[in-house]
């Protein structure tokens, strides 16, 4: 799937939007969303729109220079949500996949109530399980991106109009 967003808010309504999807699905395993794409690109906005969909209430900043953030998910009681956590990492600054793994990523992989969201996922590929959905940002032009969503074939189909 494929959409096209010329502002930030249109970028964090397209994470809203599949958030609000994504709840009502129920997993055996963590769901882990994988983002790639230039610096600038849209990640970090797309995020902030992705923890509103879930009901986080606090200001989703990049993680770029603590490495991970984690959020607790509320969701409202008629619409109770499976998971529990949003974990935000950024691996821009990571020179090896074996800094992320000392942070208890494993674990925190394999907890089927956490939602993982990693930024520059590319760069911990090694160590990564292969990705529930995958996302990639690409400019079109300096207002524009096109934000490509990818979901390998397990996983259940979700859209975000």
């Amino acid at each position: 799937m494929e959409k096209i967003s010329t502002s930030v808010l249109e970028t964090k309504r397209i994470g809203k939007n599949l958030a609000k999807k994504i709840l009502q699905e129920k997993k055996n395993r963590a769901l882990v969303i994988c983002l790639k794409g230039d610096l600038g690109g849209g990640k970090t906005t797309f995020v902030q729109g992705f923890a509103k969909g879930l009901g986080v209430g606090e200001k989703i900043l990049s993680p770029t220079f603590v490495i991970m953030r984690k959020f607790r998910i509320f969701s409202s009681k008629k619409d109770e949500s499976f998971f529990k956590h949003l974990y935000h990492i950024d691996c821009y600054r990571l020179r090896s996949f074996k800094e992320i793994a000392g942070l208890g990523f494993s674990n925190i992989i394999s907890d089927p109530r956490n939602i993982v969201i990693i930024e520059w996922a590319d760069r911990i590929e090694k160590i990564l399980p292969s990705c529930n959905i995958f996302i990639e940002f690409r400019f079109v032009n300096k207002k524009t991106r096109k934000i490509i969503i990818k979901q390998n074939a397990g996983a259940k189909k979700v859209s975000c109009h």
